[in-house]
């Protein structure tokens, strides 16, 4: 039997073509609309700099609304699927958002809407983002929890070295 060649007419299938990418994007929006939680998106302005310890300084866009699919507490098993090792890290959390998003990119924030309260919001920071590199429709993103510092800097000055915290409590 003889071996013939395979000729590709296009490099991949029939169903990777623009029209059916842009529509495979469409339906992960409305995915987001129907089963997904509304969150607000900010990204970093263009002029953005970092400082020595390579933490993100800078001010951040307005606000924009946009739909994701929010895993709060994913197992090893689904971060390895992702192709990220994970074990150790105990407070990683999953977002799936649309692929165009715009300004999306490490050290963006997400402010997912509180369950019990939703005026009020938690404030989450990228750290890392993968996507399918043949047909994507969703970019995932590690997010961390972002805390506020409420320490006044009068409290992070201290007059001797055997500060204890608990001296100043009320009793």
């Amino acid at each position: 039997m003889e071996r013939k060649e395979l000729e590709f007419e296009q490099p991949y299938g029939l169903l990777l073509n623009r029209e059916n990418l842009i529509l495979h994007r469409k339906w992960f929006e409305e995915m987001t609309r129907l089963i997904g939680i509304s969150c607000l998106h900010k990204a970093p302005r263009k002029d953005k700099h970092y400082n020595e310890d390579g933490e993100l300084i800078s001010n951040y866009e307005e606000p924009e609304m946009t739909g994701c699919i929010f895993v709060e507490h994913p197992d090893a098993k689904t971060m390895r699927k992702i192709g990220w090792v994970t074990e150790l890290e105990e407070n990683a959390s999953l977002i799936h958002v649309p692929y165009d998003l715009k300004g999306l990119q490490q050290g963006s924030l997400f402010i997912i809407p509180d369950t019990f309260d939703p005026k009020k919001g938690r404030v989450f920071r990228v750290t890392q983002m993968s996507a399918n590199l043949v047909y994507p429709a969703s970019i995932t993103c590690e997010i961390v929890p972002e805390w506020a510092n409420e320490f006044e800097q009068s409290q992070l000055t201290f007059p001797t070295n055997n500060f204890n915290l608990l001296n100043e409590e009320d009793e």
